[in-house]
């Protein structure tokens, strides 16, 4: 049981550093208003979220890294 506790938890803190980075940097959020010239809003909401996808996959990776001890 411990070990599902302890997944769920690097799941839930990856979820919240995905959170902090993504509004820090202002991905996923909507862009101002568009003359509706260039890409189509759905490539760009899939666009969006194979990136926020990605970077989910970056802090899951950073937060399950072993820690070094000196």
């Amino acid at each position: 049981m411990e070990s599902i506790n302890a997944a769920r938890r690097t799941e839930d803190i990856a979820l919240d550093l995905l959170k902090f980075v993504a509004s820090q940097a202002n991905v996923g959020s909507k862009g101002p208003g568009s003359t509706g010239f260039g890409v189509s809003a759905s490539s760009k909401t899939e666009d969006q979220v194979s990136h926020l996808l990605e970077l989910y996959a970056r802090c899951r990776q950073v937060v399950e890294a072993p820690v070094e001890e000196k």
